[in-house]
């Protein structure tokens, strides 16, 4: 069945436009509800969910709006305001609750918002729950009796519960007493948090994007916008710099020059973390992953595997061969031996600790990596063309690929949301990679006329 409402991370979409509308928004709190107190195995109990948001301007109207319709279907709740994704995963394993909901557009503009869910055990939920919420949100809404509504309450100590999970994922022996660090919050859900887990933790903590308003997430800062970081971390002369987005679940990093360093590189920062403790049997990236960390592992024995773009079908791939370490070059990083979902700052913690175990600066631990230029071209084409009918394209990938060799890839997709067929060529030579990339993109472009 197709989702009609849920995509690949929740439902999401434009403030004031179906679907993120309060209306809705209400139904969808008691369709959730009804669904989840059908499945609810509290033993009798009410079942309660944990509700949290990043620092949009909307999430107050779209939290009461959840709250109601919880409320209309029996259903309890537990309010902890600002709060990371990854921190409402947790604290609705840690306090047993049916499920959690975060409202947030993730690292979309303000005027965006989003609504996600968790499962009782942190997880994403599955498919053929996102189906009975859809199935539910058919039926006319309705409403409890008085003496069965759902209560609401405050959550009073959420940040404190989550700031110490975080530093239970960084080694008791380790501190980071002597480095600096920029932390970037994004204006968003973390800014009360994560400059507080690396203070407590040692170090000497300078915060920028930590003053929310409302309108101002991930504007000109956090991970979709790190230049910000890297000018931060120059001036104040800084060790290295985090990037968050604005709900925290997105991680990129900065050297003391002022070097980006994204999501690929990180996860490939952890893996060799990992093999010097012991046996790491693979890392799962995705159809965007730079090659050169391909073949980096590959040559040590490390298995590697893609995954469909988005951490949703990162995690499948982890947990469908047992692996722990996984992510995209967004700065999408899961580790399932410290958490169930991915978490910019606990993947911040673990590159941390790489660095002090390996007593290497950032741009030290990369000395042996070098990206493989991508060259990326997006071609317009007219409304529901097909490249893969295209036997002239077709063939000049055939092409393409066998002058490339071990040395490079290609990757054509089309856009989800526009008429655009995307090109992507990389190879371990950037003038290569740009014109095979051309030549690609040239054969696509006659048949779109």
């Amino acid at each position: 069945m197709n989702r009609k409402y849920f995509g690949t991370d929740g439902i999401r979409g434009k403030v004031g436009m179906a679907p993120i509308t309060p209306d809705f928004v209400m139904r969808l709190g008691y369709a959730a509800g009804k669904v989840l107190a059908q499945n609810d195995g509290s033993g009798g109990t009410r079942p309660t969910v944990l509700i949290g948001k990043d620092t949009r301007i909307s999430g107050y109207m779209l939290e009461a709006a959840l709250e109601a319709g919880f409320a209309a279907a029996g259903v309890d709740v537990m309010l902890c305001g600002p709060m990371p994704t990854p921190a409402v995963a947790y604290l609705t394993r840690a306090l047993r609750l049916s499920a959690g909901v975060v409202i947030s557009a993730s690292h979309n503009p303000y005027d965006d918002n989003g609504i996600k869910f968790f499962s009782a055990q942190g997880n994403k939920l599955p498919d053929d729950v996102e189906l009975a919420i859809e199935a539910e949100l058919e039926r006319p809404m309705q409403c409890v009796s008085s003496d069965h509504l759902g209560k609401a309450q405050r959550l009073r100590d959420a940040n404190g519960r989550y700031i110490e999970f975080c530093k239970s994922t960084f080694p008791t022996e380790l501190d980071l007493r002597g480095l600096k660090i920029v932390v970037d919050c994004a204006h968003g859900a973390a800014y009360a948090i994560a400059p507080n887990v690396f203070h407590e933790l040692g170090a000497e903590v300078i915060a920028i994007g930590h003053q929310p308003n409302g309108l101002n997430i991930n504007d000109k800062a956090g991970a979709t916008a790190p230049d910000a970081l890297a000018m931060a971390v120059r001036a104040n002369h800084a060790d290295l710099g985090i990037a968050l987005d604005g709900d925290a679940d997105r991680l990129l990093m900065v050297d003391r020059y002022g070097k980006i360093y994204n999501g690929d590189q990180l996860l490939y920062l952890m893996v060799m973390d990992r093999l010097a403790i012991g046996p790491v049997p693979g890392a799962v990236g995705t159809l965007m992953t730079n090659m050169a960390v391909e073949v980096a592992l590959k040559k040590l024995g490390i298995g590697f595997v893609r995954a469909k773009v988005g951490d949703r079908y990162v995690l499948e791939q982890m947990q469908e061969r047992g692996w722990q370490l996984g992510g995209e070059g967004s700065g999408h990083l899961l580790c399932l031996d410290k958490h169930t979902t991915g978490d910019g700052i606990v993947s911040a913690l673990q590159v941390l600790s790489a660095l002090r175990r390996s007593e290497k600066s950032l741009d030290q631990c990369f000395e042996s990596l070098t990206l493989f230029p991508q060259v990326l071209i997006n071609v317009k084409v007219a409304p529901g063309f097909d490249w893969q009918k295209n036997e002239k394209t077709l063939l000049e990938i055939e092409r393409v690929e066998s002058e490339l060799g071990n040395r490079g890839r290609v990757l054509i997709r089309a856009s989800g949301t526009e008429p655009l067929v995307r090109v992507m060529v990389e190879a371990d030579d950037g003038d290569l990679a740009g014109a095979c990339a051309r030549r690609l993109a040239d054969c696509i472009v006659p048949a779109a006329a």
